[in-house]
């Protein structure tokens, strides 16, 4: 089950609180850009003082960026000029912006986009003041990239003989509903028994570090953090500028110790969406947690007030995240017949119904399906109602130097509490589950996940700093 993005309010907020800051919020619940184009085609300066948004300066840039446009791939764009510059093939959803300030984080219960660059970092700096400044410096810079603005002065603008303050790869591109989820790692709070930053003694209980698993086979260069950004977009290009922009920003304060690149998203947030595939063919997600349902999410992954106290009470409103880069065996899967592969899911392959059932949707009857398969190990009903909300990427990383396809699912998992989450499923499925002859973890990490960013005024972890 899945989720839309909420709707606008008259109050000008969405169904999250999320302030659209005078753009036109769709049926979707994301905003469409609301800059006005000057008489010459070109974007007029918002009234807010924000620089031109990337989607004009082509416009302003002249034929020289029309074919830099051309070699990006964007050739629809580079033939048009001003706000009106969108690539082939985009449509209404593809053009929207997603708020980026409100109570909770974008990219959690958000309408899951389709492409996906996600960003593990350790921090280089031991200054605190550097850190604080650098966290205010990648919020308004997220601010202006999920709008669809250039940063700072922009590719073309400021001194020749300086590196601009973007780097350019996404002019004449929409938006494309672009969300950063940032998070916090543990090791930000303490390494080497080193208090880094005087924040020790506010790591949030749920905060742990995350057992070994049996079948776990973890590469510790793709794993762990003490920062993460996860950014999401239905233009892989608009996320991976995002990721490389902060990265530029923080050179010489933190450094990217892994990434991962990620497409055809494996679970859904909306309720109405067909459910996408996995690499193994199957449906995935059918009854992951819908982002309309308040209630659930209150629930099962936002951390309530109440519970944020004490050295905690900077992650009210906020998440845990579990990152977990799953290589599928495609080859052997390849070699199995369907009848095994649909035990092992518990779910037929096209329709993608329960055992024993006709539709996708139907309750599954828990008992028609083996005791090892993975539907019935996971459900809620077998796990005291544990739930978690899933918004998985498929990948493909080129091959493993021995022919075999590097490819399989990074899972993101969002929940109120690890220990009470994702801890205790993954214990019973790396136990029981058939799919692990299939299937191995090779890289781990945990996040806090702070609560969004309420204004302008406002950064990430501005409250964890206090």
């Amino acid at each position: 089950m899945t989720q839309d993005e909420g709707t606008t309010g008259t109050d000008g907020t969405t169904a999250e609180g999320r302030t659209t800051e005078g753009r036109t919020t769709t049926e979707d619940g994301t905003a469409t850009g609301g800059r006005t184009a000057a008489a010459d085609g070109t974007a007029a300066q918002a009234a807010d003082g924000h620089a031109p948004s990337r989607r004009s300066l082509l416009g302003w840039g002249g034929a020289g960026l029309a074919l830099g446009a051309v070699a990006a791939g964007g050739t629809a764009a580079a033939l048009r000029t001003g706000g009106d510059a969108q690539p082939a093939g985009a449509d209404a959803t593809s053009r929207s912006a997603v708020a980026f300030h409100g109570r909770h984080q974008a990219g959690i219960a958000s309408a899951v986009q389709d492409r996906l660059h996600f960003a593990s970092f350790d921090v280089t700096t031991d200054d605190r003041d550097e850190l604080i400044a650098l966290l205010k410096e990648w919020t308004k810079a997220a601010a202006r990239m999920t709008a669809g603005d250039t940063i700072g002065d922009g590719a073309v603008g400021g001194l020749a003989e300086a590196p601009p303050d973007d780097t350019g790869e996404a002019l004449g591109l929409p938006p494309s509903r672009l969300t950063l989820t940032f998070g916090i790692g543990p090791t930000l709070f303490e390494k080497d028994g080193k208090d880094r930053f005087g924040i020790k003694d506010r790591r949030p209980d749920a905060l742990i570090d995350l057992p070994q698993f049996p079948g776990d086979n973890l590469d510790k260069a793709r794993s762990n953090g003490d920062l993460c950004v996860q950014a999401c977009a239905d233009d892989p290009q608009v996320a991976v500028h995002a990721i490389r922009n902060l990265a530029r920003i923080g050179f010489g304060k933190v450094a990217i110790r892994w990434s991962q690149l990620g497409f055809g998203k494996t679970s859904s947030t909306t309720p109405d969406a067909q459910t996408p595939r996995n690499m193994f063919g199957f449906k995935d997600g059918t009854h992951n947690l819908a982002g309309t349902d308040t209630a659930a999410l209150d629930q099962h992954v936002w951390v309530a007030d109440r519970e944020a106290k004490g050295k905690e009470s900077w992650m009210a409103g906020g998440s845990y995240l579990v990152a977990r880069r799953i290589r599928m065996h495609i080859e052997t899967w390849d070699r199995t017949s369907r009848k095994e592969q649909e035990d092992i899911f518990g779910r037929d392959k096209g329709e993608g119904a329960p055992a024993g059932r006709k539709h996708e949707r139907d309750t599954p009857h828990l008992k028609s399906m083996l005791p090892t398969s993975h539907v019935r190990l996971a459900h809620p009903d077998s796990n005291g109602g544990i739930r978690i909300l899933r918004r998985g990427y498929s990948f493909t990383d080129g091959t493993d130097g021995l022919g075999r396809l590097d490819a399989g699912l990074f899972f993101l998992a969002y929940q109120r509490d690890v220990r009470h989450g994702f801890v205790p499923l993954q214990q019973r499925l790396a136990a029981n589950d058939a799919l692990n002859e299939y299937i191995q973890h090779v890289g781990s990490a945990v996040f806090a996940v702070p609560p969004g960013v309420r204004n302008a005024d406002d950064w990430w972890g501005r409250e964890l700093f206090a």
